[in-house]
């Protein structure tokens, strides 16, 4: 099931399965990524609350989720996105310190950025507050602009 929601970086698809989200997706939305998506069900609680909770992200009145979560991906990857979950709110890590977090050398650093961009529940999983290593913005799915706008509205929320 999904739904969509407007929000300051545009329409948002987000994709509920088995009770669990799986994936909130950027406009414009690419169909062909194979994920199982359903009828429209706006009204499913699970999508009801995760709307409501990234209304209240976005008003700058949430700083933590707590949603039931359901991402796929390979073993790597989910290991990863658990870690990107201990990145609080207007707080930035590198793809570096990830991979030492995963007890990896700074060289894993690559393999994480690849597995960052393969977050498919970005904002609530906060692939947006990994930079690079000299402080600069990477890439992000939903390209660097709204990756700019969601760190601004954590860091200007700081002060």
């Amino acid at each position: 099931m999904w739904t969509e929601m407007e929000s300051p970086i545009g329409p948002l698809r987000i994709v509920e399965q088995n009770g669990a989200i799986t994936a909130i997706e950027f406009s414009p939305y690419r169909d062909s990524t194979g994920r199982v998506r359903g009828a429209e069900a706006p009204d499913d609680p699970v999508l009801a609350e995760t709307v409501r909770q990234l209304t209240a992200y976005f008003d700058r009145d949430l700083k933590e989720f707590d949603l039931p979560l359901g991402p796929v991906g390979t073993d790597f990857q989910r290991r990863v996105w658990d870690q990107l979950l201990e990145v609080g709110w207007g707080e930035t890590a590198s793809y570096g310190e990830i991979a030492k977090r995963l007890g990896m050398t700074n060289a894993a650093s690559r393999a994480v950025g690849l597995a960052n961009g393969r977050n498919p529940i970005p904002i609530v999983i906060p692939c947006h507050r990994i930079i690079g290593a000299n402080g600069t913005l990477t890439g992000y799915a939903g390209g660097l602009p709204r990756k700019q706008l969601l760190l601004e509205l954590e860091q200007d929320a700081l002060f």
